[in-house]
């Protein structure tokens, strides 16, 4: 059981227009004027954040720990691409999504990945403290 208000199974869509800014010759993953690999994982990420964090406490957050993705056909900048997540596994703090992207004509993308949930205030300490050994 769950110590969180979202369960298996909740999910959540979301569309984005394919602007020249996500293409891949913007992006540097490519040459081309078509939509990025990293921004589909931006897309997933950002989706997946929308359906949990609105329902923790302000005191926390969640954070990418683990994505795998697969960029499975082409969007043309000026297409559009909608993105469906689903929670498919929660153990203890960490939730696990399944995510397909599409466009008006095929299946372009899929992923599984798993969020953390964690305490802010707890990770923006280790992160200065990371911060000081490193010179900072």
């Amino acid at each position: 059981m769950s110590e969180f208000p979202f369960s298996v199974g909740d999910s959540i869509e979301a569309t984005q227009q394919v602007t020249s800014d996500l293409a891949a010759i913007n992006l540097g993953s490519g040459s081309l004027q078509v939509y990025a690999t990293p921004a589909m994982v931006r897309f997933i990420e950002l989706t997946c954040r929308k359906l949990v964090e609105p329902q923790i406490p302000e005191s926390q957050s969640t954070v990418g720990i683990d994505i795998r993705v697969q960029h499975l056909a082409p969007t043309p900048v000026g297409g559009e691409v909608k993105v469906r997540a689903e929670i498919t596994e929660i153990d203890g703090n960490r939730i696990r999504f399944r995510a397909e992207v599409s466009d008006a004509e095929e299946k372009v993308g899929e992923a599984d990945h798993w969020r953390a949930v964690i305490d802010v205030a707890r990770f923006e300490k280790r992160v200065e403290k990371k911060r000081q050994a490193l010179g900072g």
